[in-house]
């Protein structure tokens, strides 16, 4: 929905509040007519019912006026004499509605000097639920979101298990575009698997104004732009599914590249506008190297050190079936393997595989090499292992599953580039070798008609050989760079998918471990309360927090007893 029809929307609805609500007015003391002039008569209401005024802004934030409209229905039939919970039920489900009946239908009696305490424990109980709620998603969806690192993308720097606080006010808070949606949950809800929103009416994009800009290699956390699937993780189905851009997957990465931004990898490395990029001391890139030992790997001659480690198998598998289109499509069915080296008769590969299919094509593990994803500090370290005879660092070959998946240009996911980032207002020429690189953006991100015939590029019906961007980009990457699903696959991130910036590691353990127990056992006190940005190593401030909370509940305590 555009603004305008929001806006009729809005009309529609003070209309349908003064037709159901003026005879109360009157009855209150007040005007009939100030049952009709939008926003006044809201602050009129809050009088009439005895409510603060400040409520009113709450129903025009979205999401946290899903939860205060019912209030103000329950609220208004109270005022008027209508306490059971019948009427307060028949409120909801009608959507306010059941006002219309007492306001023509019954001899309803204002009582100006109602009690505003609930009658019973279990109103007084949901009152205090539901206001709960209420703030809570206030902070959740304008200040501040609790986050999950789920993958190994930003390893070292982020962990799996760690437990994010996101400040959605660095960038500025985006309002949501969904407004009909269950509060603080994302896309599904808890244990079922259905959706916690409905996919209209939406909102326009709007974003509240923003403390500062997105930086070079600023930890952002984002909505997936390729995302298309039912639930934000694990879904398999392979199906389709649209969502709106605030409930696509969340995803958190490294911003290596920002608008107006020349980018270039070099054997793993990206380049900024020529220069190399230099990375905060607490990033660690990792890449996957070729471990080659002087005797067969098993438990007794693996490096101790890098037991934790993520590794793959090393195998060869006749040239000629590597050299095989067909072949190839089965291996990216059935796993993900990298050509490493080869020779007349084989060509060693590194990688996961089916290990039916694995021996289906005769393919022979290499019992004395195997991949290790590593960082520069600890492939040093294993270079000075005794049993190491070599350490070989992995580069992959052109692979057309990267951006902007032409083929012809030989991209790998180690070496490609320059690719330029689009920046709002800035223009570039269309033709069909720089099409590929922003038909996603014309099409996808800033909804235009796309039609390309032949040479001819149409936009919105009008033939173009260019084309101005509406907003910022930017290029997410993970610093697991062999083990990371980020820009160099689905390409730019636009600006209005921008959620927050994680600012605090606030709780941290073993996702991984097998049991509860052993993911107790697994916490990671040095990283609870330790900033996410910054320079030098981590500093964790649990005993301030941790104390700061002992005050609080100390405080509250001496306050109870005093009034007691």
């Amino acid at each position: 929905m555009t603004y305008t029809q929001w806006f009729i929307f809005f009309l529609v609805v003070q209309v349908l509040h003064f037709l159901g609500t003026w005879k109360l007015y009157v009855k209150a003391g007040r005007k009939a007519w100030e049952a009709a002039v939008p926003v006044y008569n809201g602050i009129v209401l809050m009088q009439i019912i005895n409510r603060p005024k400040w409520w009113i802004i709450l129903l025009f934030i979205p999401i946290v006026n899903l939860l205060m409209f019912p209030v103000i229905w329950i609220e208004t039939i109270r005022t008027f004499g209508y306490y059971k919970k019948t009427d307060s039920l028949l409120a909801i489900v009608t959507l306010g509605l059941y006002i219309f009946y007492i306001n023509y239908a019954t001899d309803a009696k204002y009582n100006a000097n109602r009690s505003l305490k609930p009658r019973s424990e279990m109103g007084e109980w949901v009152s205090s639920i539901t206001f709960a709620i209420i703030a809570a998603t206030l902070v959740h969806t304008y200040f501040m979101q609790p986050f999950t690192i789920p993958t190994s993308s930003l390893e070292k720097s982020l962990l799996v298990g760690d437990y994010l606080f996101v400040s959605k006010f660095h960038y500025g808070a985006r309002v949501p575009s969904t407004v009909i949606a269950a509060p603080m949950v994302h896309d599904s809800l808890p244990l079922t698997g259905l959706p916690s929103y409905l996919k209209k009416p939406q909102l326009p994009y709007t974003r509240l104004p923003g403390l500062q800009e997105i930086k070079n290699n600023d930890i952002v956390c984002f909505n997936w732009p390729a995302d298309s699937l039912a639930t934000m993780w694990g879904d398999n189905s392979g199906k389709f599914t649209y969502k709106p851009v605030d409930k696509k997957t969340n995803y958190v990465k490294r911003s290596v590249g920002i608008a107006g931004d020349s980018l270039e990898m070099k054997d793993g490395y990206f380049y900024i506008n020529g220069k190399k990029n230099e990375l905060p001391y607490r990033a660690k890139l990792q890449f996957y190297y070729t471990f080659e030992c002087k005797e067969p790997i098993s438990q007794t001659s693996f490096p101790k050190f890098l037991l934790s480690k993520e590794r793959t198998g090393v195998y060869k598998i006749l040239t000629e079936y590597w050299e095989n289109d067909k072949v190839q499509i089965a291996i990216k069915e059935n796993g993900s393997l990298s050509k490493i080296g080869q020779d007349s008769l084989y060509t060693e590969v590194a990688g996961g595989i089916n290990p039916e299919f694995a021996r289906k094509i005769k393919m022979i593990n290499v019992e004395n090499k195997i991949n290790i994803n590593l960082t520069e500090e600890e492939v040093d370290r294993l270079e000075k292992y005794p049993l190491t005879k070599s350490v070989t660092k992995i580069n992959h070959g052109a692979d057309n599953a990267i951006f902007p998946h032409v083929k012809e240009l030989g991209w790998s996911q180690d070496n490609f580039g320059p690719i330029y980032i689009p920046k709002a207002g800035a223009t570039v020429k269309l033709d069909t070798e720089s099409l590929p690189f922003y038909e996603q953006i014309i099409k996808n991100y800033e909804y235009n008609d796309l039609v390309i015939n032949g040479d001819d590029i149409f936009i919105n019906g009008e033939k173009v050989d260019s084309y101005t961007f509406q907003q910022d980009y930017f290029y997410l990457v993970g610093d697991n760079r062999h083990n990371s699903l980020d820009a160099r696959y689905w390409g730019y991130v636009p600006f209005d998918h921008v959620l927050g910036k994680p600012v605090m590691v606030w709780f941290s353990w073993d996702a991984d471990a097998p049991s509860f127990g052993a993911k107790l056992k697994s916490i990671r006190w040095d990283r609870m309360f330790t900033t996410v940005h910054g320079d030098g190593e981590p500093v964790s401030y649990r005993y301030l927090v941790l104390a700061l909370i002992a005050l609080y509940i100390g405080w509250s305590f001496y306050k109870s007893k005093k009034k007691a």
